[in-house]
């Protein structure tokens, strides 16, 4: 199943915050994770990755340093490597519980649950 652009675009904040929580990562990592994860359902491609990850830098959400990439992966390279800031597991929390209450609701609706 093919899921909705708006569906995709109004998680990818919350997923890159959440894969973030545990240890940095480079963005072509992240897009990787996220398509083995899901299957290839989410389908995530670097233009998707990208422009979030600067947006979440410059509101303060997301670090980001250079470094050298595994001499046995890309010897000589750098990779642009993002962490999770103190803002942003504060933002992830908040959006953490955002997402739990407006998919109740939504399955509420949709599927005849109760809240």
């Amino acid at each position: 199943m093919d899921f909705s652009q708006d569906l995709i675009r109004g998680s990818v904040v919350p997923i890159v915050l959440a894969l973030l929580r545990n240890r940095p990562m480079y963005g072509y990592e992240m897009v990787k994770l996220v398509n083995a994860r899901t299957k290839g359902r989410l389908e995530w491609k670097e233009g998707t990755l990208y422009p979030t990850l600067h947006r979440l830098q410059s509101l303060g959400l997301v670090s980001a340093r250079w470094a050298d990439a595994p001499a046995d992966e890309a010897p000589g390279r750098k990779r642009k490597y993002y962490s999770i800031t103190r803002k942003g597991r504060t933002e992830l929390a908040r959006r953490t519980q955002e997402w739990s209450q407006f998919s109740l609701s939504v399955n509420a609706l949709l599927l005849g649950g109760r809240l």
